[in-house]
């Protein structure tokens, strides 16, 4: 398994001091981020798609290897919930591959009151599969928050389209089944289970860490922390990088 690790973000301003030196000024960040983390999740592209030119910037300023996965916007999962999705999915792909070699994988985070509808995820998912460079298959995770979802119909459209379920923790508990839907997988750690709060426990950290070994011997991994709170997401992601 090759372990891919970061945070959800990388712009809090209450990091300063505890993860980014005094020393570094703001527009600096993204530079000291991913010189200490090969991936960061840009969560910010969830409530505003930048510009073409801003996530040509991103590539211009993280090293060769260096990944960004997007969280899809809210306008295709909130807004429009996954209706209509061709237009909303190439002015996302559109904008994003000013990243070219570094983005990572995309996130559709589903709103927790979203029932299953397997019909819309899959024609969502083909949206994604057309709008793909030849010989560059994208790489898409879904989050569904809604228990509905957790059958096997939904368990074989993602594995049909080769997206990952994206697995989740909140204070130590699995949020999602434990469904290896493609070859490569998706973690995010949104509240961890220890002291001080947010943080995750080493146990936690390491039983996760053998789940995933043992779900995607031979694949990628993206782990994802959350807990941005008191600077625990860049403590957690480097301690669980370590214990790989």
């Amino acid at each position: 398994m090759r372990l891919i690790t970061g945070t959800s973000g990388w712009q809090y301003k209450h990091w300063r001091g505890s993860f980014y030196p005094a020393d570094v000024p703001q527009k600096r960040w993204l530079e000291y981020y991913a010189e200490r983390f090969a991936t960061v999740e840009n969560d910010g592209t969830f409530y505003r798609l930048p510009a073409r030119e801003t996530f040509a910037s991103w590539r211009e300023r993280t090293p060769d290897g260096f990944v960004m996965a997007i969280k899809a916007s809210r306008y295709l999962t909130h807004v429009k919930r996954l209706n209509d999705p061709a237009e909303p999915v190439a002015r996302l792909l559109e904008a994003a591959a000013g990243l070219r070699p570094r983005l990572g994988p995309v996130l559709l985070q589903l709103p927790p009151n979203l029932k299953a509808d397997q019909q819309k995820l899959s024609k969502c998912l083909t949206e994604f599969a057309k709008k793909t460079p030849a010989g560059s298959p994208l790489r898409v995770a879904v989050e569904p928050r809604h228990p509905s979802w957790w059958t096997e119909e939904t368990r074989k459209v993602l594995a049909d389209h080769g997206a990952a379920l994206c697995w989740s923790d909140r204070a130590g508990q699995s949020q999602a089944p434990d469904w290896a839907t493609a070859g490569w997988g998706y973690v995010r750690f949104h509240e961890g289970d220890g002291r001080p709060w947010p943080r995750y426990r080493a146990s936690t950290l390491k039983s996760w860490l053998d789940k995933l070994k043992r779900s995607w011997p031979d694949g990628d991994v993206y782990a994802y922390f959350n807990n941005d709170q008191e600077g625990a997401a860049p403590a957690d992601a480097s301690a669980f990088a370590a214990q790989a």
